[in-house]
């Protein structure tokens, strides 16, 4: 099969190439998916199991990619819960072969049935930003009706997930980012918008939830503001400062066959809209990963045509 491999970290995705590998048999519990979009995130070629197995092995070269969509081509000794020929999507594991190939071996449960109305590029787009956006609110964050959320790069794929998502469940939501993702934050149903070249964030006021996926200096001024008995959740790794009166947590995604199916559902009934950017072939991909000027929204990869 044709897939993408990397081989060196310190080469990012300019060192993507295209090579034939082995087609991937499915384990026990294991699917095997005939891939026909993949999604890819930049920030896995600096996680520790694009590199290394679970027993901390080097596994390079390494096929990336996490997110998937596709049709089921076989199923492993004691698979349960899909059938071969179904359309699913989901998330791969972390620390196999990933996404970037035309099939990859998946665990089951790691899987949602894919509805028949739901395009591969769009279901390609759903399981990171979803999921995170899904857990960062409902489960780690603990939402509550009438809220108001401060969400961090409400334009990006994550952040517009948790500004539609918060706004859907009857949030007030602000949102932040440059001046130039001002109209696409509103777009996505943030009632305000914070340029953090040029606004004071502090300005902002208490506020029930701060999803940040930034970090850093943003992220330590966050913490102030989050009123008391409210939550500072965090993708963007152990938040530097807590909340007086608050509660911080960092987390990392998990798949979840329910909410994905919830996620997919707010698609179909027109809830929720996904953040793509650009679709390139399979036989392009290097070069979308690498494209020579800024990309709004994510990249997804047509495997199949």
């Amino acid at each position: 099969m044709k897939a993408i491999v990397v081989t060196d970290e310190a080469a990012g995705t300019a060192g993507m190439m295209l090579v034939e590998r082995p087609e991937p048999d499915a384990a026990g519990n294991d699917v095997v998916v005939q891939v026909h979009a993949s999604g890819f995130t930049p920030g896995e070629l600096t996680w520790p199991g694009t590199w290394t197995d679970r027993l901390g092995r080097d596994r390079t070269p390494s096929i990336p990619g996490h997110e998937v969509a596709g049709v089921v081509s076989a199923l492993g000794y004691g698979t349960r819960g899909l059938s071969v020929g179904q359309r699913v999507f989901g998330l791969a594991d972390w620390t196999r072969d990933g996404t970037l190939a035309e099939y990859v071996a998946v665990e089951a449960r790691n899987l949602a049935p894919l509805p028949g109305d739901v395009d591969f590029t769009v279901g390609a787009s759903l399981p990171i930003s979803g999921l995170t956006a899904w857990q960062g609110l409902f489960v780690h964050g603990r939402f509550q009706v009438g809220q108001s959320v401060l969400v961090h790069g409400a334009a990006g794929g994550v952040g517009s997930m948790v500004t539609q998502l918060a706004r859907g469940a009857g949030a007030y939501v602000i949102g932040t980012g440059r001046a130039a993702d001002r109209q696409t934050a509103l777009d996505f149903g943030a009632r305000e918008f914070v340029d953090l070249d040029n606004d004071a964030l502090e300005d902002v006021g208490g506020v029930g939830l701060v999803f940040d996926v930034i970090g850093g200096d943003v992220g330590r001024r966050s913490a102030g503001l989050v009123r008391a008995g409210g939550m500072l959740v965090s993708i963007a790794g152990p938040p530097e400062a807590r909340p007086a009166g608050g509660l911080a947590v960092d987390f990392v995604v998990e798949a979840d066959r329910a909410q994905l199916s919830e996620v997919v559902r707010r698609v179909r009934d027109g809830r929720l809209r996904t953040n793509i950017g650009n679709v390139a072939t399979f036989d392009d991909a290097v070069a979308a990963f690498n494209p020579t000027e800024r990309i709004k929204g994510k990249t997804i990869i047509r495997v199949r045509p």
